[in-house]
């Protein structure tokens, strides 16, 4: 099932954060990243520009239709092999110990259980892999705050 609020939001939304930092707080979890990744809620593939060419694979998984399809269009777009594939951060594609990283980006906050998320991502990263994140957190502005809570983020 998708979200098509979440997916139209964002869509919109991701532009205008990009330009206002999203860009280079993308670029430093990323710097110096390598081998095999996957890319736990890749939404519309904002991140694969920022990969850099010492990712021999990634494999981005994202569970809403159409930021799928976004992210299968930007993955075109960039010279990596990327695997956009449906799934849940709760059940990552891959076997045990199977990449040597893990990025999580303004994805834990729309996880129903991040907890069991970041279970998922030990189970699939290698011995002394890395997880990279980007989070956030909700925001202490009642307004932006009430607007986090009424989105359908799960």
């Amino acid at each position: 099932m998708g979200h098509p609020v979440f997916a139209r939001l964002y869509e919109r939304m991701a532009p205008s954060l990009e330009r206002a930092g999203g860009a280079t707080h993308r670029d430093e979890p990323l710097a110096g990243i390598s081998g095999r990744v996957i890319e736990v809620g890749a939404g519309n593939g904002s991140c694969f520009a920022h990969y850099p060419d010492t990712v021999a694979e990634l494999v981005a998984v994202e569970p809403e239709p159409s930021l799928r399809r976004a992210a299968q269009s930007a993955a075109r777009s960039v010279d990596m092999p990327i695997g956009v594939v449906d799934g849940h951060a709760s059940a990552l594609p891959g076997e045990d110990a199977s990449f040597d990283a893990a990025v999580a980006s303004l994805v834990l906050c729309s996880v129903p259980d991040p907890e069991a998320a970041l279970r998922e991502v030990r189970r699939v990263l290698r011995p002394g892999g890395e997880l990279r994140f980007y989070e956030h957190v909700r925001s202490e502005d009642p307004g932006q705050a009430r607007l986090h809570d009424r989105v359908d983020w799960v």
